[in-house]
C-alpha cells in the first residue's frame, strides 16, 4: 500500500468512556407518568371519568377558570410513585353502567402498563384500581353542565 493510500483508508473510531446509558442519569418525574397513565385510561370504553365525584367537581371549576389547564384533567384521579427503574400506579375511575367492571379494569391495567412501560422504561409493579362510582344513563354530569353566565 502507498503512503496516499494508507491517508484515506478509514480510521476506526476510538471508544472513550462507557456505553452511552452508563454516561449519564435519566430521571422521571411523578407527574409524567401521571399524565400517560391518565391517558391511557381514559381510552379504555367503559371508564367514563377519573377521580371522585369531589375531585371532579373541583375540576370542572379548575378548568373554567384561566390559567387552569388540561393538564389537572389528565391526571385527576391518578398518583405515580416513580422510582430509578420502578413505578407503581394508582387509579381511581367511574365507569359507565351495565360494564362488566372487572373487564373493564383489567383492560386499564394492560392499557396503562403498556403505554407507561412503552414511553418512559420503568417497569410497573402494579397498577391498583379504585372504582369508586357507577355513571348512570340519566345522571347529569358534573363536567357535562353548561354554565349559567355566558
Amino acid at each position: 500500500m502507498s503512503e496516499s493510500q494508507q491517508a484515506e483508508a478509514p480510521r476506526t473510531p476510538t471508544k472513550r468512556g462507557g456505553a452511552p446509558a452508563t454516561r449519564g442519569r435519566t430521571t422521571i418525574a411523578d407527574g409524567v407518568v401521571e399524565k400517560i397513565a391518565g391517558l391511557a385510561a381514559r381510552d379504555v370504553v367503559g371508564v367514563h371519568a377519573m377521580g371522585s365525584g369531589l375531585a371532579r367537581t373541583l375540576g370542572a371549576v379548575r378548568e373554567r377558570v384561566p390559567g387552569g389547564g388540561r393538564s389537572a384533567t389528565v391526571t385527576r384521579g391518578v398518583k405515580a410513585e416513580v422510582g430509578e427503574v420502578q413505578t407503581a400506579v394508582d387509579l381511581e375511575i367511574v365507569v359507565d353502567y351495565g360494564v362488566a367492571i372487572a373487564d373493564v379494569a383489567r383492560s386499564v391495567r394492560e392499557n396503562v402498563i403498556s403505554a407507561v412501560e412503552r414511553m418512559t422504561g420503568l417497569e410497573v409493579v402494579e397498577v391498583n384500581i379504585a372504582v369508586s362510582d357507577v355513571k348512570l344513563p340519566d345522571e347529569v354530569d358534573e363536567e357535562e353542565e353548561e354554565p349559567r353566565l355566558h
